[in-house]
């Protein structure tokens, strides 16, 4: 039931991503307004990231789930009965992003902390790898080409009903949820007070440096890659190829076919020994692929920069991910889960609202080139700077 629900919530995230470009455009808006419709989701999922993972760990994650559906339910119907109206603006997409953000801020943190609670540690890399290849096939690929084939027939809020019944499904599942085992007798009670929470998922995040070192890459990814990418690749697309939306869409696509392919090469051997150095630098040098993007006018070549991307960025999550469930103690999994979406998308906001006025000034050719070349110096630097090579020998595990 919570794998079905993930399924439809992931297409229709896909297929949002799509629809929200072409939207805006439709609402008469340009990369700023789009900028700032893309940030106000970022910023959503920042604020509500800390809270998410406090509550995660305090109430069931079965109800967070639920609540989150529905309510991505119902923000998405308020497109589509606004679009039968003709009444879409931007201040109402912006509303919408935020709240999707918002409930992605208290979803991943509560799917995050159920998992280890439903499955031995031994089937953590295959789950995670599984949702690591269904996440790109389905919201990088199925979802957006789906929104770009409906696109090129229906106005976006039209599209939009597609997305409304997925989140729908999505809801109707989790009510058949069962209740998760009851946990562990060796995990702590919770503590009285939320600040306690948060002080002691802060203080392990800062005194474990591969965690704390991995955090900061992110953060400096996010800062130089999201905005490019969520902004101003469209446009990019749109310049240089054509304005049709299944060039977007088809793009995106390809982009979440490589996160597919990456989720299953990694999911299906044993955790590389030098993990965390192997995931630092798959994600570093998976990124440089984005500099042939930003110079070339051939869509093949944009095809296939976009799968090598695609492939190093989920590659390295399913590492993260069953890290995080195997070294973080299970009763702050959530909140360290939390924390994880805080600090590295913490810049998320300030990228994607400065890709759009950046562009005026700056061409897009040099910016998909720093976009391209810093997140590998990130990498490196985290690398050293924590000493990860060191840490993963001393720590070893065995799948």
């Amino acid at each position: 039931m919570l794998f079905g629900a993930v399924v439809l919530s992931i297409f229709a995230a896909g297929m949002w991503a799509v629809v929200m470009v072409y939207s805006v455009i439709d609402a008469g808006g340009g990369p700023l307004e789009l900028s700032l419709v893309a940030g106000a989701n970022a910023t959503g999922l920042l604020l509500c990231a800390i809270p998410g993972g406090i509550v995660a760990d305090r109430v069931s994650r079965r109800t967070i789930v639920r609540v989150v559906e529905f309510v991505n339910f119902v923000a998405i119907t308020s497109v589509v009965v606004a679009g039968a109206a003709g009444a879409v603006s931007i201040p109402h997409l912006t509303i919408v992003a935020f709240v999707l953000g918002a409930g992605a801020g208290f979803f991943f943190p509560a799917y995050t902390a159920i998992l280890p609670r439903i499955l031995p540690q031994g089937q953590l890399l295959a789950a995670n790898g599984l949702e690591g290849a269904i996440r790109p096939a389905l919201q990088q690929a199925a979802g957006p080409a789906a929104a770009g084939m409906l696109l090129a027939a229906l106005v976006p809020s039209h599209a939009a009903v597609v997305i409304s019944i997925a989140y729908g499904l999505a809801f109707v599942g989790l009510l058949f949820l069962r209740t998760e085992p009851p946990a562990p007798h060796d995990e702590p009670e919770r503590a009285a007070s939320v600040f306690h929470d948060l002080k002691e998922a802060v203080v392990f995040t800062v005194r474990t440096p591969w965690l704390f070192a991995t955090l900061l890459f992110a953060t400096g990814w996010v800062l130089v890659f999201v905005g490019p990418e969520e902004v101003l690749l469209p446009f990019l697309t749109r310049e240089r190829i054509g304005e049709d939306p299944r060039w977007f869409g088809f793009l995106l696509a390809v982009y979440g076919l490589g996160g597919v392919v990456g989720s299953i090469v990694v999911s299906s051997m044993k955790l590389p020994r030098r993990y965390l150095t192997v995931m630092n630098l798959v994600w570093g040098v998976s990124t440089l692929p984005f500099i042939v993007v930003g110079i070339t006018d051939q869509y093949w070549l944009m095809l296939v920069s976009m799968f090598i991307i695609g492939f190093g960025f989920s590659y390295g999550n399913v590492i993260w991910g069953t890290l995080l469930q195997r070294r973080v103690p299970r009763h702050m999994l959530g909140r360290i889960s939390s924390l994880d979406f805080f600090v590295s998308l913490a810049l998320m906001p300030l990228s994607m609202a400065l890709a759009g006025p950046l562009s005026e000034v700056v061409p897009l050719q040099t910016i998909f080139i720093v976009a391209g070349i810093l997140p590998l110096v990130f990498g490196l630097i985290a690398i050293f700077a924590a000493r990860m090579p060191r840490d993963e020998i001393a720590h070893p595990l065995d799948r």
